[in-house]
């Protein structure tokens, strides 16, 4: 029976991993007191919900890009076309130009790591977390957290299960891998639905949220880039906003 103490430890560790990812989807999906009306989202809020903060730096350099103010070019490189109109716009177009620099040229990786971490989008993120739009930063790292909790209760449960098998006689081996069969699957139930209904959905957007983008349209492009991303450009603008290393300035 050496095989017993095994059994008891994959237990242990995948019911742990267990309650912690249903305590975590339940804090998620658990009503918000918000500090006012949810309303309406803006382009800017819905990219935010639907893919953070990168996407809402993908969709301001997508719509300069549109206004003429910015040529973002295939070859990966954002380039300012009127330097003298580069203080104008909103808190985010104003960080674009700011993380692009004086010299009005800059590669397109570089840039959006910069403008996602800025104060415009943070504030952006805190508004909606207020309204109960968003999932917190603490919420996230719980959701993610509690998702490795899983997967290591899951694969401890698969390695203890083989070497109990191994301790014991050939014919011994049925009550082992019956025993072991529980925590396995407990823990992969519980990490497959964390992995195709909690993590996915809120990475970004609390469930309020998530209702908020389920009823915008598509019709308009710049609420298509932020609801579904990059993939519905065109070629031209996807090749931009690719992520490409090392970044070489455009030969001329």
């Amino acid at each position: 029976m050496v095989w017993v103490p095994l059994l008891l430890v994959a237990f242990v560790v995948a019911g742990v991993g267990c309650a912690r990812i249903c305590r975590a989807s339940l804090a998620v999906a658990r009503p918000h007191e918000v500090s006012g009306a949810t309303g309406e989202l803006t382009v800017g809020e819905a990219a935010y919900l639907a893919g953070g903060p990168l996407r809402v730096t993908d969709l301001t350099l997508v719509s300069l890009h549109r206004e003429r103010r910015l040529l973002l070019a295939r070859t990966g490189w954002a380039t300012v076309v009127d330097a003298g109109r580069a203080g104008e716009g909103d808190a985010l177009e104003r960080a674009v130009f700011g993380a692009i620099g004086p010299a009005g040229q800059s590669p397109i990786p570089a840039v959006r790591p910069v403008v996602a971490a800025a104060d415009s989008v943070r504030s952006l993120a805190a508004g909606l977390v207020d309204r109960g739009l968003a999932v917190s930063d603490a919420g996230r790292r719980e959701v993610a957290a509690a998702l490795r909790a899983v997967r290591a209760g899951f694969l401890l449960s698969l390695v203890l299960g083989a070497v109990s098998a191994l301790l014991v006689p050939a014919g011994e081996r049925g009550p082992v891998l019956a025993g072991f069969a529980l925590p396995l699957l407990g823990s992969g139930l519980c990490l497959l639905i964390g992995l195709t209904e909690v993590y996915p959905h809120t990475r970004w957007a609390s469930p309020a949220g998530q209702r908020l983008l389920a009823g915008l349209s598509g019709a308009d492009p710049l609420t298509a880039l932020a609801t579904r991303g990059p993939a519905v450009l065109e070629p031209e603008l996807r090749a931009a906003l690719r992520d490409r290393e090392p970044w070489r300035r455009p030969r001329k």
